[in-house]
């Protein structure tokens, strides 16, 4: 399981007294939806987002490389149906492949990501903030002990709407957004 820490001091930046937010997105199921791709892409540079958070399910190296364009970390874990090469990943240093299930720490936040629900229950017992995962293409929220499961839906929309989340690192919990209405 890979490990990435981030809080604002340690991306260069001086908060002295302020309290400055974070914003991360959380995506998955992207499917090889290059549209809804490039929307995301398009609104999260908008928003300043600081990292994303891929819950698998990406599919072929052309996504993978396409993932390059948010200018940011992305921390990704594979799902059922990726069809990605490994090799891609040494000609993108922004994009940070964690395996089957990872863990990064976001302003002193534990986060775990998984794709398929079948992992959550062994996942809580590392006493995760948030478990962020995906799968089931249904946006979901949850509170299992102390930690929140949270599902961002499906990027890659079908028969579910395209849908991401946000998470203002100030705020308790990350909100659903809808690519279509972009």
């Amino acid at each position: 399981m890979g490990l990435a820490s981030y809080s604002w001091s340690d991306l260069g930046i001086n908060c002295g007294k302020f309290l400055v937010n974070m914003i991360v997105a959380i995506i998955s199921d992207i499917h090889d939806n290059l549209i809804y791709l490039e929307k995301c892409i398009s609104y999260c540079l908008k928003k300043n987002v600081k990292i994303v958070l891929c819950c698998g399910d990406i599919t072929n190296n052309e996504t993978i490389k396409k993932l390059g364009d948010f200018k940011t970390d992305v921390h990704l874990i594979a799902g059922n149906a990726d069809n990605f090469t490994e090799d891609v990943f040494y000609l993108l240093p922004t994009i940070h492949y964690l395996g089957r299930t990872g863990e990064v720490i976001i302003e002193h936040k534990k986060i775990g990501l998984c794709h398929e629900p079948l992992y959550i229950e062994k996942m809580l017992k590392n006493n995760f903030d948030f478990i962020f995962y995906g799968h089931t293409h249904k946006p979901w929220v949850e509170t299992k002990g102390s930690t929140q499961v949270i599902n961002p839906g499906t990027l890659g929309g079908g028969s579910n709407p395209s849908t991401f989340a946000l998470w203002d690192t100030d705020k308790p919990m990350p909100v659903l957004m809808r690519t279509e209405m972009m």
